[in-house]
């Protein structure tokens, strides 16, 4: 399995607040007018517990929360990626009233050859995530 994690995000918000915006995945609707939202986001599908999206050269993925634990920690699992196998989740920390930490993490169990043309997107990717949702927090 590789890890990938983002950088540590601060949205200006209470935890509780957040964390149900994030763990309502119907939310992120509005993600998709943020400005330099990828465009993977922009062509992205939405209901409470799955979204899926398009990313070029590899097709339509997506991600089921499978797990929710108030105000610290949303879990997810891939769909639609046949032979692959993804994890990833949101983590939550509220340092004071008004700060919430966040981080986005992603473990994948990766095919070597795979592995080759994913990886830099990869790593490129997930904090692009986390920046369109860090600027839709603290926006909204």
């Amino acid at each position: 399995m590789t890890t990938y994690e983002s950088d540590i995000k601060t949205i200006s918000s209470n935890g509780e607040v957040v964390f149900g915006i994030l763990s309502d995945l119907s939310n992120l609707e509005k993600f998709k007018d943020i400005p330099n939202a990828p465009n993977e986001l922009k062509n992205a599908e939405f209901d409470t517990d799955s979204c899926h999206f398009k990313i070029e050269g590899i097709g339509t993925i997506g991600f089921r929360i499978i797990e929710r634990e108030p105000y610290k920690t949303i879990k997810f699992e891939t769909e639609n990626i046949p032979m692959l196998t993804f994890n990833a989740w949101i983590q939550l920390k509220q340092i004071a009233e008004n700060d919430t930490r966040m981080k986005l993490t992603v473990k994948a169990d990766l095919p070597a050859m795979v592995k080759m043309m994913v990886d830099k997107k990869l790593k490129e990717g997930i904090n692009k995530v986390a920046d369109v949702i860090a600027q839709a927090m603290n926006n909204r």
